[in-house]
């Protein structure tokens, strides 16, 4: 589990750099980042991200335990 967690991290963080050196040129972009809303944007995105990850590691440790007392 944390092999996979790792690379899905990893993963996420070359995506993440791909995707933003993209969006640099990009007029919405610019014109969020000029306005500070990208931050807000940015906040929102890596809330449910983080959300998601503690669910699925959470998910995972119940499956986990339900598995051993059967």
């Amino acid at each position: 589990m944390k092999n996979k967690l790792i690379a899905f991290l990893l993963s996420m963080g070359i995506f993440g750099a791909k995707a933003q050196g993209e969006a640099s040129s990009d007029s919405m972009a610019s014109l969020m980042r000029s306005n500070g809303k990208i931050y807000v944007v940015v906040a929102v995105v890596l809330t449910i991200l983080f959300g998601l990850i503690a669910y699925l590691i959470r998910l995972d440790s119940k499956i986990s335990k339900l598995e051993k007392e059967s």
